[in-house]
């Protein structure tokens, strides 16, 4: 007997987790590549023979979210169905199909660079598709990742998939920092374009070739997840109990596998069991982790940081967007090497307290306009570095381990949903939020509404999970079976 069937092969282990959180790496590219291209795309639009209102605006920048909201609902099904690596495959399709579609939206039915609303439709229809990608990915990828990973190493695989994600997000401001070059951003100002002649490149093909980047990544991903297995759980659950046994050897040694192996077995008997078999509370809650981590404000900052650090009077606002990915990678760091040795509450009350601490100063800020900008700045950077420690990974390994095996597709699939349309709610409504005016306090009201509102959700989920959500670290996915039924 060969030592990899006697202790499993932790390099058989990261490498299909590898290739697994390329799936964040796209989530995280996928939603943040309209940070830089959003500019250009107004532009573009506001040169069609329509009235491209800023509504409309905050619809087209928010339109994957719509798709996104589809993916995961349709996740829990897709991964019962097909199983957690097809899903993942077609995903990756999606990814592809939508960069290369965003890129060309004129594709068949329209001339290329004649803004219309017909187009507008086709390229946000592109958007969706990708979307869809991500809100499959958003679920499965955690999911595939939690069903392979030992119980002591699960938090910290899981953690890596937020770290794809953010690292998806600090590559995508990267490269359209690159692609931007010398060319000139067209500034936007209650719907005229200023210096448009000068930023005729960003407007026709700037932001195109920041969408079509995309297409890299997501033909590596979609090559790469037919290399890997799929899970034991799901093959279990299949009646695929040789091939399970198989794989989980590979990963922890044939003793080890045949416990686990026979665990697996005795809670997907009944593979059949209702959504609430075991209680409203553990639905809810894994509900509510995902509202909580959309509400606290972060895809306001994540999608919109250049828009915001350039209204906080910053020369270069596309350089403080890549400074503040590279912050978010570092903090996302902490809870990769700490979640299994600190566990998952006390992160994400420590996450929350800072998060509101940071809001609350930007909203400072506002009440205080003549308080130096470098101030807001930091106040911005620290409440999404304290976001990537806590509700970013954590709210990700909670929400794919705290279901028990029976009713984990369609919780996660319902959990996720809500994240998404929360993430929708956030995203669309922070714009005229942020922009809104008041007497003499103008667009800083505005600020003080947006990051104050933020603030109070930092504080209240900091409660709730102080109050209702379980400690799961070092506990067996079997062992959530038993949990709940207490």
């Amino acid at each position: 007997m060969n030592t990899t069937q006697t202790q499993g092969s932790k390099g058989y282990l990261f490498s299909i987790v590898l290739v697994a959180v390329i799936g964040g790496l796209l989530f995280g590219y996928d939603t943040a590549v309209i940070n830089g291209a959003e500019k250009g795309l107004q532009a573009f639009f506001m040169q069609g023979g329509f009235n491209y209102s800023n509504f409309m605006h905050g619809i087209t920048c928010s339109s994957a979210l719509i798709g996104c909201v589809i993916g995961s609902a349709l996740s829990g099904l897709f991964a019962s169905r097909l199983g957690r690596k097809r899903s993942l495959f077609f995903a990756g399709v999606c990814f592809f199909l939508s960069a290369a579609g965003s890129f060309y939206p004129e594709f068949l039915f329209f001339n290329k660079g004649e803004a219309s609303m017909g187009l507008l439709v086709a390229f946000n229809l592109y958007r969706i598709l990708g979307g869809i990608g991500v809100g499959m990915a958003s679920a499965i990828c955690p999911m595939y990742i939690a069903e392979v990973a030992p119980s002591n190493m699960r938090g910290t695989l899981v953690s890596w998939n937020q770290f794809a994600i953010i690292f998806g997000q600090l590559v995508v401001y990267f490269v359209s920092f690159l692609i931007v070059g010398n060319h000139v951003i067209p500034a936007i100002e209650r719907m005229v374009v200023v210096n448009a002649a000068e930023a005729q490149w960003s407007i026709q093909e700037g932001w195109r070739l920041m969408f079509v980047s995309e297409c890299v990544p997501a033909g590596l991903f979609a090559l790469l997840i037919l290399l890997v297995p799929e899970t034991p759980r799901h093959l279990v659950m299949t009646g695929k109990d040789n091939k399970a046994l198989e794989v989980l050897t590979r990963i922890n040694g044939e003793t080890k596998a045949k416990e686990i192996l026979a665990e697996i077995k005795l809670t997907t008997v009944e593979k059949k069991e209702k959504l609430f078999t075991y209680g409203f509370l553990v639905v809810f809650i894994g509900i509510m982790l995902s509202v909580f981590q959309q509400a606290v404000g972060i895809n306001a900052v994540l999608y919109y940081s250049t828009t915001i650090f350039a209204s906080m009077g910053m020369e270069n606002p596309m350089v403080n967007t890549v400074v503040m990915g590279v912050v978010n990678i570092l903090f996302t760091l902490i809870a990769i090497f700490t979640v299994e040795k600190l566990g998952r509450k006390p992160l994400l009350i420590t996450g929350s307290i800072g998060m509101a601490l940071g809001a609350f100063g930007v909203a400072l800020c506002s009440i205080f306009p003549t308080m130096p900008p470098i101030l807001n700045v930091i106040s911005i950077i620290f409440y999404s570095a304290c976001f990537m420690f806590s509700w970013g990974p954590i709210c990700w390994v909670l929400i794919s381990e705290i279901f028990p095996n029976t009713i984990r597709g369609a919780a996660v699939a319902i959990a996720v949903a809500f994240q998404w349309i929360f993430n929708f709610i956030v995203s669309s409504t922070f714009v005229p939020m942020y922009n809104l005016e008041l007497g003499s306090m103008g667009s800083n009201f505005g600020h003080l509404l947006a990051y104050g509102l933020y603030g109070v959700m930092c504080v209240v989920a900091a409660i709730f999970v102080w109050k209702l959500v379980p400690e799961t670290k070092g506990k067996t996915l079997e062992e959530m079976n038993n949990l709940w039924k207490k």
